[in-house]
């Protein structure tokens, strides 16, 4: 899948359709906490399996119940459709 970036009217844009998601330092990031850490591994191998058959990778990290997802395509040196993709597949994993 070749990524597509980002326009700044559609960065712009990003807090309404992605309310759940944040811009930090030009990238989207969700925070998620879990009952505990066997809960948040099997959200992570869900993101992976998703990630993997999209050819897009998250950034993360995961201490304890706590998991970190940040999202950019390096490819593009910002802001893809692919990103765009991801986080909503992610936010239909949480629920």
């Amino acid at each position: 899948m070749a990524a597509v970036p980002l326009s700044a009217d559609q960065i712009e844009a990003l807090p309404q359709e992605l309310p759940r998601w944040s811009l930090v330092g030009g990238k989207l990031r969700r925070d998620l906490r879990f009952a505990n850490f066997v809960e948040a591994f099997g959200f992570i191998s869900q993101v992976a399996l998703v990630a993997e058959a999209m050819g897009h990778h998250p950034e993360w990290s995961n201490v304890w119940n706590r998991v970190v997802i940040e999202l950019t395509t390096h490819d593009t040196g910002g802001l893809s459709d692919l990103d765009v993709q991801l986080a909503q597949r992610i936010d239909a994993l949480v629920g």
